[in-house]
């Protein structure tokens, strides 16, 4: 789970798994629940009024609910608040519309929001999930520095930044629409200058590029860890141009989060995407139904498998599984698997996307990423033959294979081992004679 939902989700899965244990819903069994799950959110900063209707509604339909028996009272409920999170969180996930050639995307925010390093994420995403070719345009001309880091995010990502000094932001985003045009860019993205809704000047210069570039969308970038003014701030900005929605970044931080169950149902702006980490490819679309899902421990299987198929080379996958099934994997299948792994990201955040994570203890998890570099270490020292046949490696290669990775020879033989375990699982499964301990 997103380690700013972390405290709210387990406080809200202890409660539910209370009303599992009842026969039946009833007015006195429901307040109790309904008391626990109302502090949770208040404790999460989730906005007064917001509580107070979600709790109503929840308790209002759970009494209301005529129970099947086929169905048992705990699951009903747990459906109930799924559905109302989910509703709270805006119901339907909202695309970016993406009309246009080019399409025409503005950034917009305070100082301080992040909106820089968010415009190169998003430049990223779209040119990942749907192959296109995006244009970051520096219209940041105040800030010290602004444009040299977005031309540096842009060398980054390999992808071309539009400048020209500090001159008009208005005139700059003009002139970087004729150039996309002329060079068959699909993508405008604008960075603008941080500022506060209440400076009429710079929000007026706003308004000017609005009206001379038509942005599809107009994105707010707010940093999750401003708590209830993120509130007043988008309503802020929303009074003076069409914010189509929001970006809220910083998702990752150690907070209460309670800003992102309040932003739709406060606002009416949708959250469209939400920054999970500090690198460039830390940016996630926004699903409110696969969100409500992971604050309850139901995991997010959508996400690993869309994380899954980004970043894992389908040919090379089937390749290894052939392998597996034959009963031929080896240590070179092993080393391609490893590479394949670390393009989905820290293994710890796959963890918390699958059912139960944290019922099983996985939210805390913290995995040595040195771990897996040393791993990959001993095998890329031994040789492509040593790697095909892990058999023929005796004393004599281990103490050379130790040597070449800098490591001990008891490292060596506890990958060594470790893989023979993972050969002698495969098989297991392969006869259908794998035990589970459950």
């Amino acid at each position: 789970m997103i380690k700013m939902f972390e405290s709210l989700g387990d406080r809200l899965q202890n409660a539910l798994h209370k009303m599992k244990g009842y026969g039946k819903i009833t007015e006195e069994n429901i307040s109790d629940m309904m008391r626990e799950i109302r502090l949770a959110l208040l404790e999460a900063d989730v906005n007064y009024q917001v509580v107070k209707e979600f709790t109503n509604t929840v308790k209002e339909k759970a009494l209301g609910e005529e129970v099947q028996k086929s169905i048992k009272p705990g699951d009903l409920f747990v459906k109930i608040v799924q559905d109302e999170l989910t509703e709270l969180l805006g119901g339907e996930s909202e695309p970016l519309n993406l009309e246009g050639k080019p399409a025409c995307l503005m950034l917009v925010g305070l100082q301080g929001s992040g909106k820089t390093t968010t415009i190169g994420k998003l430049a990223n995403f779209l040119r990942k999930k749907h192959s296109k070719k995006p244009l970051l345009v520096a219209c940041d001309v105040y800030r010290p520095a602004a444009i040299d880091q977005l031309k540096q995010i842009g060398k980054q990502l390999g992808i071309e930044v539009y400048e020209e000094g500090k001159k008009d932001p208005v005139e700059i985003a003009d002139h970087a629409l004729a150039y996309a045009k002329e060079n068959h860019f699909d993508y405008v993205l604008i960075d603008t200058a941080g500022r506060l809704h209440i400076d009429e000047e710079l929000m007026e210069e706003l308004q000017n590029i609005n009206e001379f570039c038509h942005p599809k969308e107009v994105l707010l970038v707010i940093d999750a860890m401003m708590g209830q003014d993120a509130i007043n701030v988008i309503q802020g900005f929303n009074d003076k141009l069409p914010l189509t929605g929001v970006i809220l970044t910083k998702l990752d931080g150690d907070t209460r989060g309670g800003v992102a169950l309040s932003v739709r149902h406060l606002t009416h702006v949708p959250i469209k995407f939400i920054g999970v980490s500090e690198k460039l490819d830390g940016l996630d679309s926004f699903d409110p139904k696969r969100m409500a899902g992971r604050i309850l421990g139901m995991g997010d299987i959508v996400s690993l498998v869309e994380k899954a198929t980004e970043a894992i080379d389908e040919k090379e996958a089937e390749k290894t599984a052939k392998r597996m099934q034959a009963g031929k994997f080896d240590l070179e299948d092993f080393l391609s698997t490893m590479k394949q792994m670390k393009k989905l990201g820290p293994i710890e955040n796959l963890l918390k996307l699958l059912p139960g994570a944290s019922k099983m203890g996985l939210n805390n998890i913290q995995i040595d990423p040195k771990l897996m570099a040393r791993t990959e270490a001993i095998v890329l020292s031994m040789t492509p033959q040593e790697r095909r046949h892990p058999e023929i490696i005796k004393a004599s290669r281990k103490t050379r294979i130790a040597k070449g990775c800098g490591l001990s020879v008891a490292e060596v033989n506890k990958l060594l081992n470790q893989f023979d375990q993972m050969k002698v699982m495969m098989k297991q499964m392969q006869n259908g004679k794998m035990k589970f301990p459950f």
